[in-house]
């Protein structure tokens, strides 16, 4: 009996490192463009179409359960000719997994993951697709001090930091956690069968397309933090205005000029001066 007491046990320890807790990591995920995120409007499976947003960037999904999608749009320079930079968009979604040391591994579903290269000067795209796991040696989840919001930073296989993330939308925004674009070899996870992953595409179909979110108009508001450059300026701007209006009003405010005994004196004629023209009921002084 206590031998199957510690069987039990040693069953249990060895899958711990794939039980850990990782509801801290729910929700969609987006790097501070806020231009690129998960779900309908990033990848339409229906009619194998990429929507390219307005900025480039990345986005992370999880849910409690353990599946993930990601989003990327990323710019590539061409020294040969700057003003034509290329495109990629990427996109992908599988399972994940959160180990007892910290670390994140992520499968996809390999027949799901689409790219595409574009480039918009030579009118060229490929359009492929696209399957690659990722691990992430750490991770951290916490409140951004400058934006008061929360922040996902993610640490690649080889300890470098990924653009931080900040949660856009609690419940993640995603397509639905399953094979999209199922193969005659291709299952969901490797276990469902191809004919429920089809129905699943047919259902998606027959709704005319994906359908807005219904949290579309939730996410996390952006906190722009007080910036002392533009109160600065402000002041300088309300300073600028206001000199003129108290000059002006001092003079509107300010008593009639009286002429002073020193402006009476020098009106006066100098005695020295001799007068000469004077003539008979003439009033006309004229002074040499």
């Amino acid at each position: 009996m206590s031998l199957s007491l510690r069987s039990f046990l040693l069953t249990g320890l060895a899958l711990l490192p794939f039980t850990v807790a990782q509801s801290d990591l729910v929700g969609t995920w987006s790097t501070k463009s806020r231009s690129v995120f998960t779900g309908p409007g990033f990848y339409d499976p229906v009619n194998e179409k990429m929507l390219e947003p307005s900025l480039p960037g990345i986005a992370y999904s999880f849910t409690a359960d353990g599946h993930y999608e990601e989003a990327y749009y990323r710019a590539i320079s061409n020294p040969q000719n700057p003003a034509c930079p290329q495109g990629i968009i990427q996109w992908q979604h599988g399972t994940f997994q959160k180990l007892s040391n910290g670390s994140l591994t992520l499968s996809p579903f390999g027949v799901d993951g689409r790219q595409l290269e574009s480039t918009p000067c030579l009118s060229q795209s490929i359009y492929t697709r696209y399957n690659q796991s990722e691990l992430f040696t750490r991770y951290s989840v916490y409140t951004d001090p400058y934006h008061n919001i929360p922040r996902l930073d993610l640490f690649q296989f080889n300890g470098a930091p990924m653009a931080p993330m900040y949660l856009a939308y609690n419940p993640p925004q995603m397509l639905p956690t399953q094979t999209l674009n199922p193969t005659a070899s291709a299952t969901s996870a490797g276990k469902a069968s191809s004919t429920s992953t089809a129905n699943a595409k047919r259902s998606l179909e027959d709704l005319g397309g994906f359908q807005e979110p219904l949290n579309k108009n939730v996410m996390m508001p952006y906190k722009e933090p007080y910036n002392a450059d533009k109160i600065w300026w402000y002041g300088i701007g309300l300073l600028g205005l206001g000199s003129p209006a108290l000059e002006l009003n001092a003079r509107l405010n300010s008593p009639p000029h009286q002429a002073s005994k020193l402006d009476i004196q020098s009106s006066e004629p100098d005695p020295g001066e001799t007068l000469q023209g004077l003539k008979e009921g003439d009033c006309e002084l004229e002074y040499m």
